[in-house]
Protein backbone atom coordinates (compact mmCIF):
# COMPACT_ATOMS: atom_id res chain seq x y z
CA UNK A 1 0.00 0.00 0.00
CA UNK A 2 2.92 2.47 0.43
CA UNK A 3 2.76 5.24 -2.30
CA UNK A 4 6.86 6.11 -3.30
CA UNK A 5 8.02 8.81 -1.99
CA UNK A 6 10.78 9.93 -4.20
CA UNK A 7 11.61 13.62 -3.12
CA UNK A 8 13.10 14.09 -6.53
CA UNK A 9 10.25 14.81 -8.84
CA UNK A 10 8.36 16.69 -5.89
CA UNK A 11 10.90 19.15 -5.31
CA UNK A 12 13.48 19.43 -8.39
CA UNK A 13 15.99 21.70 -7.34
CA UNK A 14 19.76 21.65 -6.73
CA UNK A 15 21.54 21.14 -3.71
CA UNK A 16 21.27 25.23 -2.60
CA UNK A 17 17.51 25.03 -3.47
CA UNK A 18 18.16 27.40 -6.15
CA UNK A 19 16.00 26.93 -9.54
CA UNK A 20 18.46 25.31 -12.43
CA UNK A 21 20.33 27.90 -14.79
CA UNK A 22 18.00 27.91 -17.93
CA UNK A 23 16.33 29.74 -19.98
CA UNK A 24 13.59 27.62 -19.09
CA UNK A 25 13.34 25.91 -15.46
CA UNK A 26 11.36 22.98 -17.05
CA UNK A 27 14.27 22.25 -19.39
CA UNK A 28 16.36 21.07 -16.85
CA UNK A 29 13.67 18.70 -14.97
CA UNK A 30 14.82 15.27 -15.41
CA UNK A 31 13.65 12.48 -17.27
CA UNK A 32 12.65 10.80 -13.49
CA UNK A 33 10.76 14.19 -12.52
CA UNK A 34 8.59 14.35 -15.54
CA UNK A 35 7.43 10.51 -15.50
CA UNK A 36 6.79 11.12 -11.61
CA UNK A 37 4.66 13.91 -12.24
CA UNK A 38 2.99 12.03 -15.15
CA UNK A 39 1.91 9.63 -12.75
CA UNK A 40 1.04 11.79 -9.63
CA UNK A 41 -1.20 13.37 -12.07
CA UNK A 42 -2.81 9.97 -13.15
CA UNK A 43 -2.93 8.88 -9.47
CA UNK A 44 -5.10 12.21 -8.87
CA UNK A 45 -7.38 11.98 -11.70
CA UNK A 46 -8.11 7.88 -11.05
CA UNK A 47 -8.42 8.69 -7.24
CA UNK A 48 -10.66 10.53 -7.48
CA UNK A 49 -12.75 8.70 -10.41
CA UNK A 50 -13.10 6.39 -7.64
CA UNK A 51 -14.03 8.45 -4.99
CA UNK A 52 -17.03 9.34 -7.38
CA UNK A 53 -18.17 5.74 -7.50
CA UNK A 54 -17.28 5.12 -3.90
CA UNK A 55 -19.81 8.07 -3.16
CA UNK A 56 -22.52 7.07 -5.24
CA UNK A 57 -22.42 3.63 -3.42
CA UNK A 58 -22.63 5.85 -0.23
CA UNK A 59 -19.25 4.38 1.05
CA UNK A 60 -18.15 7.90 1.07
CA UNK A 61 -20.22 10.48 3.39
CA UNK A 62 -20.36 14.10 3.74
CA UNK A 63 -19.69 16.81 1.78
CA UNK A 64 -16.85 15.57 -1.66
CA UNK A 65 -15.14 18.20 -3.29
CA UNK A 66 -13.43 16.27 -6.52
CA UNK A 67 -9.94 17.85 -7.99
CA UNK A 68 -10.40 16.40 -11.63
CA UNK A 69 -9.10 18.66 -13.91
CA UNK A 70 -7.00 20.74 -11.64
CA UNK A 71 -4.01 18.20 -10.92
CA UNK A 72 -1.31 20.18 -12.68
CA UNK A 73 -2.30 23.00 -10.05
CA UNK A 74 -1.65 20.48 -7.38
CA UNK A 75 1.78 18.65 -8.77
CA UNK A 76 3.29 21.80 -10.29
CA UNK A 77 2.88 24.28 -7.35
CA UNK A 78 4.05 21.61 -4.95
CA UNK A 79 6.70 20.80 -7.84
CA UNK A 80 8.70 24.09 -6.80
CA UNK A 81 8.86 23.61 -3.37
CA UNK A 82 10.90 22.03 -1.10
CA UNK A 83 10.09 18.70 0.95
CA UNK A 84 9.94 20.43 4.10
CA UNK A 85 7.99 23.43 3.24
CA UNK A 86 4.54 23.79 4.91
CA UNK A 87 1.16 23.41 2.84
CA UNK A 88 -1.87 24.35 3.68
CA UNK A 89 -5.38 24.46 1.81
CA UNK A 90 -8.71 24.31 1.54
CA UNK A 91 -11.46 21.26 1.08
CA UNK A 92 -10.80 20.21 -2.11
CA UNK A 93 -7.77 18.82 -0.65
CA UNK A 94 -7.27 15.16 -2.13
CA UNK A 95 -5.14 16.36 -5.19
CA UNK A 96 -2.69 18.28 -2.74
CA UNK A 97 -2.40 15.27 -0.03
CA UNK A 98 -1.66 12.50 -2.72
CA UNK A 99 0.62 15.44 -4.86
CA UNK A 100 2.52 15.99 -1.34
CA UNK A 101 3.27 11.98 -1.40
CA UNK A 102 0.18 10.88 1.09
CA UNK A 103 -0.34 7.44 0.91
CA UNK A 104 -3.37 6.56 -0.87
CA UNK A 105 -4.56 4.42 1.19
CA UNK A 106 -4.31 6.61 4.33
CA UNK A 107 -5.89 9.03 1.89
CA UNK A 108 -8.96 6.81 0.97
CA UNK A 109 -9.46 4.63 4.30
CA UNK A 110 -10.08 8.65 5.78
CA UNK A 111 -12.65 9.08 2.66
CA UNK A 112 -14.49 6.15 4.11
CA UNK A 113 -14.32 7.04 7.45
CA UNK A 114 -11.60 4.06 8.75
CA UNK A 115 -9.66 4.09 11.80
CA UNK A 116 -6.83 3.72 9.40
CA UNK A 117 -7.28 6.94 7.39
CA UNK A 118 -4.94 9.87 8.12
CA UNK A 119 -7.29 11.48 10.69
CA UNK A 120 -8.53 8.30 11.76
CA UNK A 121 -11.54 8.41 9.73
CA UNK A 122 -12.55 11.33 12.19
CA UNK A 123 -11.97 14.22 9.03
CA UNK A 124 -12.84 12.73 6.19
CA UNK A 125 -12.80 14.60 2.80
CA UNK A 126 -12.37 18.08 3.61
CA UNK A 127 -9.45 17.49 6.22
CA UNK A 128 -6.83 15.63 5.07
CA UNK A 129 -3.54 15.65 7.37
CA UNK A 130 0.13 14.55 7.15
CA UNK A 131 2.30 15.97 8.76
CA UNK A 132 5.54 13.87 7.45
CA UNK A 133 4.72 15.19 4.44
CA UNK A 134 4.05 18.90 5.96
CA UNK A 135 0.74 19.16 4.68
CA UNK A 136 -1.03 20.73 7.60
CA UNK A 137 -4.60 20.36 6.58
CA UNK A 138 -7.79 20.63 4.14
CA UNK A 139 -10.18 23.38 6.07
CA UNK A 140 -13.63 22.68 5.38
CA UNK A 141 -14.51 26.45 6.29
CA UNK A 142 -13.96 29.55 3.47
CA UNK A 143 -10.93 31.19 4.05
CA UNK A 144 -10.26 29.74 7.28
CA UNK A 145 -6.54 28.32 6.21
CA UNK A 146 -5.64 31.30 4.94
CA UNK A 147 -4.39 33.09 8.69
CA UNK A 148 -2.84 29.26 9.32
CA UNK A 149 -0.69 29.84 6.67
CA UNK A 150 0.57 33.03 7.45
CA UNK A 151 1.31 31.80 11.35
CA UNK A 152 3.28 28.77 9.18
CA UNK A 153 5.31 31.00 7.05
CA UNK A 154 5.88 33.41 10.13
CA UNK A 155 6.75 30.30 12.29
CA UNK A 156 9.36 29.36 9.81
CA UNK A 157 10.75 32.81 9.47
CA UNK A 158 10.62 32.97 13.37
CA UNK A 159 12.58 29.67 13.40
CA UNK A 160 15.44 30.80 10.87
CA UNK A 161 15.87 34.75 11.52
CA UNK A 162 15.29 34.30 15.44
CA UNK A 163 15.84 30.61 17.01
CA UNK A 164 18.83 30.11 14.59
CA UNK A 165 18.01 26.13 14.49
CA UNK A 166 15.62 23.80 13.39
CA UNK A 167 12.57 23.14 16.28
CA UNK A 168 11.81 20.18 13.49
CA UNK A 169 13.22 17.50 11.74
CA UNK A 170 13.02 17.37 8.35
CA UNK A 171 10.54 14.59 8.23
CA UNK A 172 8.29 16.32 10.47
CA UNK A 173 8.68 14.83 13.65
CA UNK A 174 10.25 17.24 16.84
CA UNK A 175 13.81 18.06 17.54
CA UNK A 176 15.28 17.66 20.65
CA UNK A 177 16.56 20.56 22.76
CA UNK A 178 20.07 19.34 22.20
CA UNK A 179 20.12 18.43 18.34
CA UNK A 180 21.52 21.58 16.45
CA UNK A 181 19.79 21.37 13.18
CA UNK A 182 20.76 24.39 11.25
CA UNK A 183 16.96 26.15 10.10
CA UNK A 184 16.45 27.49 6.65
CA UNK A 185 14.91 29.64 4.45
CA UNK A 186 11.33 28.17 4.02
CA UNK A 187 7.91 29.39 2.09
CA UNK A 188 4.94 28.10 2.95
CA UNK A 189 2.22 27.40 -0.10
CA UNK A 190 -1.51 28.36 1.41
CA UNK A 191 -4.30 27.63 -0.91
CA UNK A 192 -7.42 28.95 -1.52
CA UNK A 193 -10.32 28.98 -4.18
CA UNK A 194 -11.84 32.27 -6.12
CA UNK A 195 -14.90 31.95 -3.75
CA UNK A 196 -12.93 32.78 -0.89
CA UNK A 197 -11.37 35.72 -2.13
CA UNK A 198 -13.99 37.94 -0.73
CA UNK A 199 -13.45 36.30 3.22
CA UNK A 200 -12.24 38.92 5.81
CA UNK A 201 -10.05 36.84 7.45
CA UNK A 202 -7.50 36.49 3.88
CA UNK A 203 -7.30 40.30 4.26
CA UNK A 204 -6.42 40.49 7.71
CA UNK A 205 -4.00 37.48 6.90
CA UNK A 206 -2.84 39.36 3.68
CA UNK A 207 -2.26 42.34 5.84
CA UNK A 208 -0.34 41.50 8.42
CA UNK A 209 2.21 38.95 5.25
CA UNK A 210 2.96 42.21 3.94
CA UNK A 211 3.59 44.57 7.13
CA UNK A 212 6.27 41.89 8.55
CA UNK A 213 7.07 40.50 5.17
CA UNK A 214 5.63 36.68 6.09
CA UNK A 215 6.60 34.21 3.22
CA UNK A 216 3.06 32.81 2.69
CA UNK A 217 2.18 32.20 -0.91
CA UNK A 218 -1.67 32.75 -1.66
CA UNK A 219 -2.36 30.22 -4.90
CA UNK A 220 -5.99 31.38 -5.74
CA UNK A 221 -6.78 28.17 -7.76
CA UNK A 222 -9.25 30.07 -9.97
CA UNK A 223 -11.67 27.31 -11.60
CA UNK A 224 -13.81 30.63 -12.47
CA UNK A 225 -16.80 29.68 -10.59
CA UNK A 226 -16.39 29.39 -6.59
CA UNK A 227 -19.32 27.02 -5.84
CA UNK A 228 -21.56 28.19 -8.65
CA UNK A 229 -21.30 32.07 -9.29
CA UNK A 230 -19.39 33.02 -11.84
CA UNK A 231 -16.16 35.07 -10.74
CA UNK A 232 -17.14 38.42 -12.16
CA UNK A 233 -20.36 38.45 -10.41
CA UNK A 234 -19.21 38.13 -7.09
CA UNK A 235 -15.91 39.45 -6.85
CA UNK A 236 -14.45 42.82 -7.88
CA UNK A 237 -11.53 43.36 -10.07
CA UNK A 238 -12.17 39.71 -11.30
CA UNK A 239 -10.55 40.92 -14.36
CA UNK A 240 -7.46 41.85 -12.20
CA UNK A 241 -6.85 39.98 -8.68
CA UNK A 242 -3.52 41.24 -8.41
CA UNK A 243 -5.25 44.44 -7.30
CA UNK A 244 -6.45 42.51 -4.24
CA UNK A 245 -2.35 41.64 -3.21
CA UNK A 246 -1.06 45.15 -4.24
CA UNK A 247 -3.13 46.25 -1.73
CA UNK A 248 -1.55 45.25 1.14
CA UNK A 249 2.18 45.96 -1.03
CA UNK A 250 2.45 42.16 -2.31
CA UNK A 251 3.69 41.62 -5.22
CA UNK A 252 1.30 39.40 -7.45
CA UNK A 253 1.76 37.02 -10.61
CA UNK A 254 -0.89 36.14 -12.99
CA UNK A 255 -0.95 32.69 -14.60
CA UNK A 256 -3.65 32.38 -17.34
CA UNK A 257 -5.24 29.47 -18.49
CA UNK A 258 -3.14 28.65 -21.22
CA UNK A 259 -0.45 27.94 -18.54
CA UNK A 260 -2.37 26.65 -15.72
CA UNK A 261 -3.24 23.99 -17.60
CA UNK A 262 0.00 22.75 -18.60
CA UNK A 263 2.16 21.44 -16.00
CA UNK A 264 5.51 23.08 -17.44
CA UNK A 265 4.50 26.27 -18.73
CA UNK A 266 3.65 26.67 -14.85
CA UNK A 267 6.72 25.43 -13.24
CA UNK A 268 8.33 27.99 -15.74
CA UNK A 269 6.24 30.94 -14.47
CA UNK A 270 5.74 30.09 -10.99
CA UNK A 271 9.61 28.27 -10.21
CA UNK A 272 11.49 31.48 -10.15
CA UNK A 273 8.49 33.41 -8.35
CA UNK A 274 8.74 30.97 -5.41
CA UNK A 275 12.29 31.25 -5.05
CA UNK A 276 12.92 34.51 -4.87
CA UNK A 277 9.78 35.00 -2.37
CA UNK A 278 12.34 32.07 -0.24
CA UNK A 279 15.02 34.20 -1.02
CA UNK A 280 14.12 38.17 0.29
CA UNK A 281 11.59 36.04 2.85
CA UNK A 282 8.37 37.98 1.17
CA UNK A 283 4.66 36.81 0.61
CA UNK A 284 3.39 36.13 -2.40
CA UNK A 285 0.15 35.88 -4.33
CA UNK A 286 -0.84 34.04 -7.54
CA UNK A 287 -3.97 34.09 -9.47
CA UNK A 288 -3.35 30.36 -11.13
CA UNK A 289 -6.47 30.03 -14.09
CA UNK A 290 -7.50 26.11 -13.46
CA UNK A 291 -10.82 24.23 -13.94
CA UNK A 292 -12.71 21.68 -12.72
CA UNK A 293 -14.58 19.34 -15.13
CA UNK A 294 -16.89 17.96 -12.15
CA UNK A 295 -19.15 20.41 -9.95
CA UNK A 296 -18.40 22.24 -7.05
CA UNK A 297 -18.91 18.99 -4.96
CA UNK A 298 -20.78 15.54 -5.55
CA UNK A 299 -24.35 17.61 -5.37
CA UNK A 300 -23.53 20.15 -7.87
CA UNK A 301 -25.92 20.11 -10.44
CA UNK A 302 -24.10 22.42 -12.56
CA UNK A 303 -26.62 24.12 -14.26
CA UNK A 304 -24.19 27.71 -14.47
CA UNK A 305 -21.87 26.42 -17.11
CA UNK A 306 -22.43 24.60 -20.63
CA UNK A 307 -21.60 21.31 -21.66
CA UNK A 308 -19.51 23.10 -24.23
CA UNK A 309 -17.33 24.78 -22.08
CA UNK A 310 -16.12 21.82 -20.24
CA UNK A 311 -15.52 19.83 -23.43
CA UNK A 312 -13.73 23.15 -24.45
CA UNK A 313 -11.53 23.04 -21.76
CA UNK A 314 -11.04 19.38 -21.57
CA UNK A 315 -9.52 19.84 -24.87
CA UNK A 316 -6.20 21.58 -23.34
CA UNK A 317 -6.20 18.68 -20.43
CA UNK A 318 -2.96 18.74 -18.49
CA UNK A 319 -2.26 15.21 -18.44
CA UNK A 320 -2.32 14.78 -22.18
CA UNK A 321 -0.37 17.71 -22.45
CA UNK A 322 1.97 16.55 -20.77
CA UNK A 323 1.78 12.65 -22.10
CA UNK A 324 2.36 13.70 -25.26
CA UNK A 325 5.60 16.02 -24.53
CA UNK A 326 7.14 13.01 -23.27
CA UNK A 327 6.45 11.01 -26.31
CA UNK A 328 6.91 13.36 -29.28
CA UNK A 329 9.47 15.97 -27.68
CA UNK A 330 11.57 14.47 -25.20
CA UNK A 331 10.89 11.13 -26.66
CA UNK A 332 11.50 9.61 -23.01
CA UNK A 333 7.42 7.55 -22.71
CA UNK A 334 6.36 5.23 -25.09
CA UNK A 335 2.67 4.41 -25.55
CA UNK A 336 3.22 1.29 -24.04
CA UNK A 337 5.04 3.00 -21.57
CA UNK A 338 2.23 5.14 -20.55
CA UNK A 339 -0.54 2.55 -20.79
CA UNK A 340 1.83 0.38 -18.26
CA UNK A 341 2.23 3.49 -15.77
CA UNK A 342 -1.80 3.94 -16.25
CA UNK A 343 -2.77 0.17 -15.42
CA UNK A 344 -0.22 0.28 -12.48
CA UNK A 345 -1.86 3.25 -11.10
CA UNK A 346 -5.12 1.93 -11.50
CA UNK A 347 -4.13 -1.23 -9.94
CA UNK A 348 -2.55 1.03 -6.60
CA UNK A 349 -6.18 2.76 -6.50
CA UNK A 350 -8.23 -0.16 -6.31
CA UNK A 351 -5.90 -1.39 -3.66
CA UNK A 352 -6.62 1.60 -1.65
CA UNK A 353 -10.31 1.24 -1.95
CA UNK A 354 -9.99 -2.44 -1.06
CA UNK A 355 -7.81 -1.06 1.95
CA UNK A 356 -10.50 1.16 2.80
CA UNK A 357 -13.35 -1.13 2.33
CA UNK A 358 -11.86 -3.64 5.12
CA UNK A 359 -10.70 -1.39 7.36
CA UNK A 360 -12.37 -0.48 10.75
CA UNK A 361 -14.34 2.18 11.58
CA UNK A 362 -13.18 4.41 14.85
CA UNK A 363 -13.83 2.74 18.01
CA UNK A 364 -15.93 5.15 19.69
CA UNK A 365 -14.70 4.28 23.20
CA UNK A 366 -11.07 4.59 21.91
CA UNK A 367 -11.05 7.52 19.39
CA UNK A 368 -13.97 9.69 19.99
CA UNK A 369 -12.14 11.75 22.67
CA UNK A 370 -8.68 11.36 21.21
CA UNK A 371 -6.51 14.17 20.15
CA UNK A 372 -9.67 16.46 20.06
CA UNK A 373 -10.02 18.82 22.57
CA UNK A 374 -7.92 19.35 25.80
CA UNK A 375 -10.43 20.01 29.00
CA UNK A 376 -8.57 23.02 30.66
CA UNK A 377 -11.66 23.57 32.96
CA UNK A 378 -13.91 21.33 35.10
CA UNK A 379 -17.26 20.73 34.54
CA UNK A 380 -16.64 21.94 30.52
CA UNK A 381 -17.14 19.94 27.23
CA UNK A 382 -15.46 17.48 26.45
CA UNK A 383 -16.42 15.40 29.75
CA UNK A 384 -13.13 12.95 29.42
CA UNK A 385 -9.86 14.14 29.74
CA UNK A 386 -8.11 14.59 26.30
CA UNK A 387 -5.73 11.73 25.45
CA UNK A 388 -3.26 10.49 22.52
CA UNK A 389 -4.75 7.97 19.67
CA UNK A 390 -2.29 5.92 18.12
CA UNK A 391 -0.02 7.00 15.51
CA UNK A 392 -1.41 5.86 11.64
CA UNK A 393 1.58 3.43 10.57
CA UNK A 394 0.88 4.71 6.66
CA UNK A 395 2.34 8.01 7.28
Amino acid sequence: MTHAKTADHRSPTTANGQARASGRPSADLSTETLHGWLRDMYLIREFEVRCAQAYQQAKIGGFCHLYIGQEACAVGTIGCVQRDDPVITAYRDHGHALARGMDPGACMAEMFGKTTGCAKGKGGSMHMFDRPNWLFGGHGIVGAQTPLGAGLAFASRYEWEVIGKAVTRPDGSPASPDENIPAKKKVCLCYLGDGALNQGALHEAMNLAGLWSIPVIYIVENNRYSMGTAIERGTTMAHNLLTKSAAYGIEGLKINEDDGLDILRLYDRLKPYVDECRDKQRPGFVDLATYRYQGHSMSDPQKYRTKDEVEAVKKKDSIDRLALHLMNERKTLTEDAWIAMQKDVKAQVAAAVQFAEDSPIPDPEAELYSDVYLNIQKNLSPMRDYVHGEKNPLL
